[in-house]
């Protein structure tokens, strides 16, 4: 007759596996818009130049293209880039009901008081999968940010076959001012992103991997 035999030895809980922060999709089109917008920015502040809004330009140093024309042809290809990749990403993350979940509700009393953590530094992220009111308005703002400056660059680009577009804009001139304070926009909401990536890194390490 066998003996069971029992020790006092504990057995190691199983390693639980990392939850998925950021889906395959998600990453993929998040960096291909990234790459498009800094190629678009970049090109448009040499297409600026050409034609000065305000009394300053751009330094050459940071602008791509070289002249106009070739400025030109790199905003065309990242445009065409950036719209198809920002359409695929609109859909899937509404198809996926990802914003619904992710973006909403933002309420103004939400979003004071994380706005008030954040800047004393007492905003947990604890959580990757859940953003705070504070993200959900920058998030849907870029987004609703980044639909109006492709509809001003389009009344732009085709002032006379889009007459009713850039008459919504309120004519051309007004369509070009639009689209740079849009691209503001965006810089501002890129400069706030890169700087929370570098104060919380595993929020940059979930867009990587996705864990």
């Amino acid at each position: 007759m066998s003996t069971l035999i029992v020790t006092d030895h504990h057995v190691a809980p199983a390693p639980t596996k990392a939850k998925v922060v950021q889906p395959a999709w998600v990453r993929t089109m998040h960096w291909i818009n990234a790459v498009a917008m800094i190629l678009m920015i970049m090109s448009g502040w040499q297409i600026y130049n050409a034609s000065p809004l305000f009394g300053f330009s751009f330094s050459r140093s940071i602008t791509l293209g070289g002249w106009l024309g070739g400025a030109l042809l790199w905003h065309f290809a990242a445009m065409w880039l950036l719209m198809i990749n920002g359409l695929a990403y609109l859909i899937t993350g509404f198809a996926t009901g990802r914003f619904r979940r992710k973006l909403f509700p933002i309420t103004p009393g939400g979003v004071l008081t994380d706005l008030k953590a954040a800047l004393t530094f007492k905003l947990a992220h604890d959580d990757l999968t859940t953003y705070n009111y504070v993200q959900r308005l920058l998030y849907a703002g870029i987004i609703a940010v980044g639909v109006v400056i492709v509809l001003s660059g389009l009344s732009i680009w085709k002032p006379v076959q889009l007459q009713y577009l850039t008459a919504l804009f309120g004519g051309y001139d007004v369509a070009r001012y639009v689209h740079f304070v849009c691209m503001s926009l965006i810089c501002l909401f890129l400069i706030v992103h890169v700087a929370l990536a570098l104060l919380v890194p595993k929020s940059l390490r979930a867009m990587i991997i996705g864990r």
